[in-house]
């Protein structure tokens, strides 16, 4: 990371910072020991990063924003974790992102091409996929996974440990207590499912063969009176064929991938 970093003259970058020579950081931001940036990155005004903290190429992160902070966790005794940013995303204003935990993976990640609005808190040991979008004062306690292409209402509060699928969909001031499957539309408090993302999924470029797939496997999961248990092996058998191979049919893939996230369940799920 060679050259010269265009840093404002009241920043203060610590000398053990690396930042790309293309870096732009803000007026009065504080860039700490530990932090790497990647290229292209904007760093606005009064933005405080402490390390260890890797924040990848492309990314804009607006004024007053906290990254990389010690984990809100009153076992934290101060052990090296860290933070992981990738490419392409846009933090805005007064978001927060603590670093992770040693009683858990250690590193807090988000991946790329997200869009986190004003007043989001991701908290420590949380890993984030790729295209998501958190509205305004959405809140993750810790350990929370949340997959590709999730969309969090606005104000959605999200219970530590839970996991919210990819493709999922949550209305303004939803309670995530369980586990929200990939695809399905959740909302309230506490959250219950509403059917699925069909549109999210239309203008992703599912087809209508796909979604049809997934609807099936959504009244299967919800409304054909099956334990959670009885829907995944009814699940896994229609996305399998009779020898276990996967099927050709179209949406096959998704409902394993349905599958595959409710065996993995430990809070249960939104109903």
């Amino acid at each position: 990371m060679g050259g010269t970093a265009r840093i404002h003259p009241t920043a203060a970058v610590d000398p053990a910072a690396e930042l790309d020579s293309s870096v732009e950081v803000g007026a009065y931001s504080v860039i700490g020991a530990g932090v790497r940036i990647g290229a292209n990155t904007r760093i606005g005004p009064h933005v405080v990063v402490e390390g260890p903290t890797t924040i990848g190429s492309d990314n804009r992160i607006f004024q007053f924003a906290s990254i990389g902070a010690a984990p809100q966790d009153k076992k934290y005794a101060g052990e090296p974790t860290s933070l992981e940013i990738g490419n392409g995303n846009t933090i805005r204003e007064f978001v927060t992102i603590n670093r992770g935990t040693v009683q858990d993976r250690g590193t807090t990640t988000l991946g790329h091409d997200n869009w986190i609005m004003a007043y989001v808190h991701i908290a420590h040991d949380c890993l984030i996929g790729d295209h998501t979008i958190f509205a305004n004062t959405t809140n993750l306690a810790g350990h929370v996974q949340v997959g590709d292409w999730v969309i969090l209402g606005g104000c959605t509060q999200v219970h530590q440990f839970c996991k919210i699928g990819a493709h999922a969909m949550t209305g303004v001031s939803t309670v995530v207590l369980h586990d929200v499957p990939p695809f399905v539309m959740a909302s309230g408090n506490t959250a219950q499912a509403h059917g699925i993302n069909s549109e999210g999924l239309r203008r992703r470029g599912f087809s209508a063969g796909r979604i049809a797939a997934i609807r099936r496997a959504y009244r299967t999961l919800y409304k054909s009176g099956h334990t959670l248990q009885e829907a995944i092996a009814a699940l896994r058998a229609g996305a399998s064929g009779p020898a276990g191979e996967p099927r050709a049919e179209e949406g096959s893939a998704d409902v394993a991938m349905l599958a595959a996230f409710l065996e993995g369940v430990s809070r249960g799920i939104v109903r």
